[in-house]
């Protein structure tokens, strides 16, 4: 055996246990729920009079679809659609139900692709996002 495969030898031995302490087997910090709990708020910014964010099943909140899917249009007001908030435009189509804007919503109607392009939004997720941008 040449010097430099000795060398080479006792460098990655040494780096062997040099690093043996971290990253073990059953080391869990690296899984779903550790991280999760690692980067979740500390707290939530409440301002009087204010609604509280309605939070779906699926954990994602009307301003959180809203503001991943929604607000391209919505907040804009591109291709005549409503803009959040704004009582003006939501006005009619309150008017015509629930039902009729969770379906518009779904199927897609006039510009709006089906879902707003939210595909892995469910129906609770969209209908939270309604009520957010009607402000129900």
């Amino acid at each position: 055996m040449t010097t430099n495969k000795r060398i080479l030898g006792v460098f990655f031995l040494g780096l062997f246990f040099l690093t043996a302490g971290y990253a073990q087997a059953g080391d869990d910090s690296l899984t779903k729920q550790a991280i999760t709990e690692r980067i979740k708020p500390v707290g939530e910014v409440k301002i009087e009079g204010q609604q509280t964010k309605t939070t779906t099943a699926s954990g994602r909140s009307g301003e959180q679809v809203y503001q991943s899917a929604c607000f391209a249009c919505h907040g804009t007001g591109a291709l005549n659609a409503p803009k959040a908030h704004n009582q003006a435009d939501w006005q009619p189509r309150l008017a015509k139900g629930m039902d009729t804007l969770l379906a518009h919503a779904v199927n897609g109607f006039n510009a709006m692709p089906a879902k707003g392009a939210c595909m892995n939004c469910t129906k609770q997720e969209i209908t939270a996002a309604i009520k957010y941008m009607a402000d129900q």
